[in-house]
């Protein structure tokens, strides 16, 4: 869930080459085909079709094949897409061609979690700080990296050349923390609290909540169990609802 997208600057001799401006569902989705290619790759497929990498990637091949073709990508007829250069074409994009140092601030249970992710290190982030403001957290040694106090941010920020922010501390100190990170340059923050931070123009925040998650499911569940509740619904129904009865009113065949 993002906070806010700020499109790029214009591009400039001698600036980083500009890059495609893509759909906000499109960026979401592009680590998806990512993570399927890098399986593909793994496992020693050179070349892939769209209808296959949608299947991996749990998207349709109509919208893979769109998402693809904001970055020049087409495939070959007959052939698909070469593996290896679309690949190199995602990661390009999505700025993976160098390793982006990440702060983590706070090291509770979530925070502990976090700095010992594995999948970090091989996705091109380095978690370079560990940050709390709890004196009894702070010279805690996690994953071969020394916790520090929050003040030491400023300093850290520079010597690290900080990229990334990520917040996994309670909700009233997040925004606080949210602050801190943008003084020092900071201008992308994944915020794991569970509130909404507020932020200057030109700095992006993606929100991950697993209670919204949970909730949302929730309604999934909710909905699917009314449905199997309603009165009359069960195969009689359906079939003159199919048009084995004499009424092609569904409320009428149900008896409301």
């Amino acid at each position: 869930m993002s906070q806010h997208r700020h499109p790029g600057a214009p591009g400039r001799a001698g600036a980083v080459p500009a890059l495609p401006d893509l759909p906000e569902a499109t960026v979401a989705r592009l680590p998806e085909y990512l993570r399927a290619l890098h399986h593909l790759a793994e496992t020693g497929h050179e070349t892939v079709s769209s209808e296959g990498l949608a299947a991996a990637a749990g998207v349709n091949s109509a919208k893979l094949r769109k998402d693809l073709s904001h970055l020049g990508s087409y495939g070959t007829r007959g052939v698909g897409y070469d593996v290896g250069l679309l690949i190199d074409q995602i990661e390009s994009v999505l700025g993976l061609t160098q390793r982006r140092a990440v702060a983590l601030v706070g090291v509770g249970n979530l925070g502990h979690a976090l700095a010992g992710y594995a999948g970090f290190a091989s996705r091109s982030f380095r978690i370079a700080a560990l940050f709390d403001a709890d004196p009894g957290r702070v010279g805690e040694e996690i994953n071969g990296l020394v916790v520090r106090h929050i003040d030491e941010l400023p300093r850290v920020a520079v010597e690290e050349q900080l990229a990334i922010g990520v917040i996994a501390t309670p909700a009233g100190a997040a925004q606080a923390v949210a602050d801190q990170l943008v003084a020092v340059g900071v201008t992308s923050i994944l915020n794991f609290a569970p509130c909404v931070l507020a932020v200057p123009d030109g700095v992006d925040v993606r929100k991950v909540d697993l209670a919204i998650e949970l909730q949302i499911l929730s309604f999934h569940e909710h909905r699917k169990a009314s449905l199997t509740a309603l009165p009359g619904t069960g195969p009689s129904t359906l079939s003159t609802l199919a048009g084995g009865g004499a009424t092609t009113d569904p409320q009428e065949a149900i008896g409301t």
